[in-house]
């Protein structure tokens, strides 16, 4: 029984992962379209500036219900029902507040944020928030009941529509209106540009949501507000911990903008950061499908007596493969940076940089093993603020005098100093035998190996991919010699293994 649960979480935390890796790769692939299609920089820059405080927004109005959600439907399945109606209501009732906040004051709003000329994309987005926190108790209620699969499809339908939609809004209606224009002139604008990236967004939601409601129905309504009180105790604390989390991730591009005096220059800035950031991606995704198979690994080796060294290799071996991931990306930028459009190549020079912010905060989330196994979490919310703290100085610091590297650096910044303290107070706790040595020689023969990418700068891009092409192969050399030999590769033992055994019979 123990091996089959075991096997249908593995089955599960899969379809979990698969799809919100995919998702986010698909998310990605609207940046190139952003980029090329938006007439200015400053446009993405809106795009940035605003999802950033949707992602704030996103964890204030669902103020840890989620979580608080499978605390107390587990803790008394025969209720489970009444737990998610009652939170649902609650959610439902704060979220509808927001939406009338907002619609109501979106005009005040949006001075404040420097968007008065376009109320409505704070109005819009407003809706989509709310509509999203609404939407993700239900979507725990999913996951809960062990419907990964409709989960899964769920938010693919979301992430589907909202391309489909942006794809017809940004190419097809433009291309329309020149072969066709009375199809669409009656309700295309085409000067509204960045504004349509909303409007796709928020039809998505909204069909998703359509899409929640037989869930939704399909629960017998019961309020408890006893129950709601208990519910609320132990959710709200967990707020303070998500908004410092998701502020790490985009305080820089909420605060960006109060920088400069010129905000046209400051928004085209911001443009070229977000866009650039977006690159880094690709470690992100990796950082993400490593998360999703450790967690359970984790729980699962804790009362093995070589649960230690296990976490030990599993850290060192994610730190080969980042740096493997980082030298793939900075030797290969040549081709990559064509992703996006060329205006937006100043800001390439922070794709490096926010590379090792994301191989910090995967080494973090590594290292912060030992405060999850103790029950020490206090750990983790106080690691959080501090990160918090770091990432607002550099940013005030820096920002002003070299604009968005400044905010690349504090990202560097604030996941480099969380992870040096989970590292040092987590070795009081629960001491780990990390191979600090193999890490450190990765490290310097990744940092050696990129400086050295710089001596040939041909104008032949041939010559220069060629070059680096030879330095990877250098790294990769290394990881085979010392740390995963061929022998020990199953598909390589298959073939080998019997060769030798011939050998020893002949013998």
């Amino acid at each position: 029984m123990a091996k089959q649960e075991m096997q249908k979480l593995a089955k599960d935390t899969a379809i979990y992962g698969v799809s919100s890796i995919l998702g986010k790769f698909l998310n990605f692939l609207l940046v190139p379209i952003y980029t090329r299609v938006l007439k200015e920089t400053g446009d993405y820059g809106i795009v940035t500036n605003l999802y950033a405080y949707t992602a704030l927004l996103l964890v204030i109005l669902t103020y840890g219900m989620e979580t608080g959600f499978f605390r107390f439907a587990n803790k008394n399945r025969d209720e489970a029902d009444k737990v998610f109606s009652t939170i649902l209501t609650c959610v439902t009732f704060t979220s509808l507040i927001f939406i009338f906040v907002c619609v109501v004051f979106g005009q005040p709003i949006a001075n404040a944020l420097s968007y008065g000329s376009n109320p409505e994309y704070i109005r819009m987005l407003a809706i989509v928030v709310a509509m999203d926190a609404i939407g993700s108790i239900p979507f725990a209620y999913l996951r809960y009941k062990n419907r990964p699969v409709k989960f899964a499809a769920l938010k693919m339908v979301m992430i589907s529509t909202n391309i489909i939609f942006n794809l017809f809004f940004l190419i097809a209606c433009p291309w329309l209106m020149k072969t066709a224009p009375a199809l669409i002139d009656w309700f295309y604008k085409p000067d509204y540009g960045v504004g349509y990236v909303f409007v796709a967004n928020l039809i998505s939601t909204s069909i998703v949501t359509i899409a929640l409601l037989p869930d939704i129905l399909r629960v017998k309504f019961e309020f408890d507000g006893a129950l709601l009180k208990k519910i609320l105790r132990y959710s709200l604390p967990l707020l303070a911990l998500g908004i410092a989390g998701i502020m790490n991730q985009t305080l820089d591009k909420i605060i960006f903008p109060a920088f400069f005096d010129d905000k046209d220059f400051a928004q085209s800035e911001l443009g070229i950061y977000g866009a650039c950031f977006k690159l880094s991606m690709i470690m992100m995704m990796f950082t993400q499908a490593f998360r999703y198979a450790y967690e359970p690994f984790v729980f699962a080796q804790h009362k093995d007596k070589n649960s230690k060294e296990a976490y030990a290799d599993a850290t060192k071996y994610y730190m080969i493969f980042s740096l493997l991931i980082f030298l793939g990306m900075v030797f290969y930028m040549d081709i990559l940076k064509y992703l996006i459009k060329d205006t937006y190549w100043s800001g390439l020079r922070v794709v490096p940089v926010v590379l090792w912010a994301y191989i910090f905060q995967g080494l973090f989330f590594n290292l912060s093993l030992w405060y999850k196994l103790l029950d020490k979490t206090i750990y983790g919310t106080w690691f959080t603020i501090v990160g918090l703290s770091v990432t607002l100085i550099f940013n005030i610091v820096l920002v002003p005098k070299i604009s968005y590297m400044g905010s690349a650096w504090a990202s560097f910044a604030c996941y480099f100093v969380m992870m040096l303290l989970s590292y040092f107070i987590g070795q009081k706790h629960m001491p780990i035998n990390y191979d600090l040595k193999t890490m450190g020689l990765y490290t310097v023969v990744t940092l050696a190996l990129y400086g050295l990418s710089f001596l040939v700068q041909s104008r032949y891009l041939v010559v220069n991919l060629a070059y680096r092409t030879v330095l990877l192969i250098l790294f990769i050399i290394l990881m085979v010699k010392r740390d995963f030999p061929l022998s020990e590769i199953p598909i390589v033992k298959k073939f080998v293994k019997p060769r030798n055994q011939d050998l020893e019979k002949k013998d």
